[in-house]
């Protein structure tokens, strides 16, 4: 499978998080699972004339490629033209190089949040006019269109994260593969499943904290990061605590709080990043299929169920007390 890779309005973040793949090396995992790079900005050995010419080549049908991958927004400014990005050398905006490619592409994958949402590169006022290949935000719509289809018949695969975790990446590049990633393999928003259908609060190391809505007051401590501290881990789709970083991190187990970056538009959450905004002492923020009052409910109940070992713990940066040895008989 021939592997088409070009990046777009972003930091470059995505292909970093992907070179620090933990399967294997990045190359000797490429050629065991038959993935060739036709051309990748960071990999490729080829000179800036060398690149134009494969990329035109692909785009004019002269060259077979099998997936298109964009990392980075598309920027469609100013006025529509794309001209804020012209790809080196060709006076041609991305934009237009992407549509042709795609056009043609057996699979298009985005890479991570920008590509799929338009990400950091659409907040603020954007004026760049910058969005994902086939959402603006959440909204169907982007670069290509809602109605886009490659030739595969699959849409745009959102590899939604910032940045993803390189497994995601890899992963879903052996299923296009292996043609082994259908329409029922995405979820709604067009992401893997595989990664998808979970949540970051699964697996968390402060679940127990969570549970008993025992909150950290600061950064440092050991407490749920939901109720004061900006959390969303319960609202994002990813595996994060499954499927650890480097093999023994996530944003949580750093004490970060984790801000949805799978997620459309969650670079805009509305307010600071690590606070929580509340309505009437109630978190704004709620599980995603969570009814408000059973949340109320149970959270009043577990805080008077607390136990004290949780409660002190929660607020300091190294546990003070270890549970307890149940003396007597086994039961």
């Amino acid at each position: 499978m021939k592997i088409l890779w070009l990046q777009s309005g972003g930091c470059g973040g995505c292909t970093l998080s992907w070179l620090g793949s933990e399967m294997a090396p990045l190359h000797e995992l490429l050629r065991a699972e038959g993935l060739e790079m036709v051309w990748h900005p960071s990999l490729a050995e080829a000179s800036a004339e060398e690149a134009r010419a494969i990329i035109a080549a692909c785009a004019n049908g002269t060259r077979a490629f099998d997936v298109l991958c964009v990392e980075g927004a598309l920027l469609r400014g100013p006025q529509s033209s794309g001209r804020f990005h012209l790809l080196s050398g060709t006076g041609v905006p991305m934009a237009v190089w992407v549509t042709r490619l795609a056009a043609r592409a057996r699979h298009v994958v985005a890479v991570g949040s920008c590509a799929a949402f338009g990400g950091i590169t659409s907040a603020g006022c954007n004026p760049t006019d910058a969005c994902g290949l086939q959402y603006d935000g959440d909204t169907a719509g982007g670069l290509l269109g809602p109605d886009f289809r490659a030739v595969s018949g699959l849409p745009v695969i959102h590899i939604a994260g910032c940045p993803p975790h390189p497994d995601w990446i890899s992963e879903t590049l052996i299923g296009l593969a292996r043609d082994r990633i259908s329409r029922d393999d995405l979820d709604d928003l067009g992401r893997p499943r595989f990664y998808a259908d979970q949540l970051v609060h699964h697996a968390c190391p402060r679940n127990e904290y969570y549970e008993f809505k025992a909150s950290a007051a600061k950064p440092s401590d050991q407490g749920c990061l939901m109720e004061q501290l900006g959390c969303k881990g319960t609202q994002a789709h990813a595996d994060c605590n499954l499927r650890l970083w480097n093999g023994s991190g996530s944003c949580l187990r750093g004490g970060f709080p984790c801000i949805r970056c799978t997620e459309p538009g969650f670079e805009e959450p509305g307010h600071p990043f690590a606070e929580t905004p509340k309505i009437a002492g109630i978190p704004i923020g709620l599980p995603s299929d969570m009814p408000k009052a059973w949340f109320v409910a149970l959270a009043a109940l577990s805080k008077s169920a607390t136990p004290t070992r949780v409660r002190e713990n929660a607020r300091a940066d190294h546990t003070l007390k270890a549970p307890s040895v149940r003396k007597g008989p086994k039961r």
